[in-house]
């Protein structure tokens, strides 16, 4: 295998360009969601991926919960936007004003708040049956990429 192919090494940030961020295909296939912006899809795939490194990290509430901290200006900085268009798109997932994704838990002066991230996934079909967690109603059953 002297003569073999000869491959190189990932330098800095090049090992970066296969580093993804996931939104889940529900949200963009099951009706459900189909008022969400897109801003508001993208917002929870990230703090999707948060969840990961809260979960390595041990962040956990007394009822076993996993939470993440990512605050109005790491948000802003992610997205793009200002102040008014991150407070919507938070608005938009919150479980007071919104779609109920997500839920914010203030810690008080100067701490973030606490998130709670989550299941899109229903555990019950809403009122009048329609959709399952199996199965949602509305979404798109082929497994193509």
């Amino acid at each position: 295998m002297d003569g073999g192919l000869k491959f190189d090494y990932y330098y800095g940030a090049e090992a970066e360009q296969f580093s993804f961020y996931r939104v889940p295909r529900l949200l963009i296939k099951d009706r459900r969601f189909k008022g969400l912006s897109s801003d508001a899809k993208l917002l929870y795939g990230l703090m999707l991926d948060r969840m990961a490194l809260s979960m390595k990290n041990g962040w956990f509430d007394d009822e076993n919960r996993a939470y993440i901290h990512y605050t109005v200006e790491n948000i802003m900085e992610d997205l793009g936007c200002a102040r008014a268009t991150c407070a919507k798109v938070l608005a938009e997932l919150d479980s007071k004003k919104g779609i109920g994704l997500i839920e914010k838990k203030r810690q008080g002066l100067g701490k973030p708040d606490i998130i709670y991230v989550k299941n899109f996934v229903l555990s019950e079909p809403p009122a009048g049956g329609e959709g399952t967690a199996a199965e949602p109603a509305g979404t798109d059953v082929s497994t193509e990429v």
